[in-house]
């Protein structure tokens, strides 16, 4: 089965019951590469693990803002190290301090909302995905979170065609906090979003 005719309905369907693990398994499968993204946010330690434990050597794409919190920097590298996962750091081309002095920090509402999201966090994932040129792309999104993550599944296909795999998409926090404590791994919760005002606000990357 080509990821281009993949039945995506028949596919969320037969990996409804499947462990993440199982989901995992079946995805790399499917790839000729694959990729896991985080931005270390509450509960990515689960995604990460259950991945690296599959498959230790697949390539971590990190986009990091820069607004990160002091607490956020220091629980990656927590579990970079735990996990020895293999980071690919994407920076924006631009410093804060540049962009504090060209944009400040604009609300939602501002005209400048759109570059400021661009220059953090679009450019930088985009020329990730360019370069790496995946096939599958492991994500943690969870049914819940915004609408538009209620409209997708387990697996969906991004607008590049990619194949996006969320092995936890069916999880509840409560089951995520017993995973972690099962493979004792930390969780962190002051993450900050530039780019976000309200908690369920979709970031533009799953779009």
């Amino acid at each position: 089965m080509s990821i281009e005719t993949m039945n995506l309905e028949a596919v969320n369907e037969a990996l409804k019951s499947k462990s993440p693990k199982e989901i995992i398994v079946w995805a790399l499968q499917q790839a000729n590469k694959a990729v896991v993204t985080t931005n270390f946010r509450p509960y990515e330690g689960a995604i990460l693990q259950a991945v690296a434990s599959v498959k230790n050597t697949i390539e971590v794409i990190w986009c990091d803002t820069g607004y990160n919190t002091p607490q956020t920097y220091k629980h990656a590298e927590e579990l970079i190290e735990k996990l020895q996962l293999n980071v690919q750091l994407y920076v924006p081309k631009q410093t804060v301090a540049h962009r504090n002095t060209t944009l400040g920090l604009p609300t939602v509402d501002d005209p400048k909302h759109a570059v400021f999201t661009e220059q953090v966090k679009l450019e930088p994932f985009k020329r990730a995905m360019n370069e790496h040129k995946p096939d599958v792309w492991f994500t943690n999104l969870r049914k819940g979170q915004t609408a538009f993550r209620d409209s997708i599944d387990i697996v969906s296909k991004s607008k590049d065609g990619v194949l996006k795999v969320s092995p936890f998409y069916h999880w509840s926090d409560e089951e995520l906090d017993a995973y972690l404590e099962e493979h004792q791994l930390p969780n962190e919760f002051k993450y900050f979003d530039p780019t976000k005002v309200e908690s369920n606000r979709e970031c533009g990357l799953h779009i």
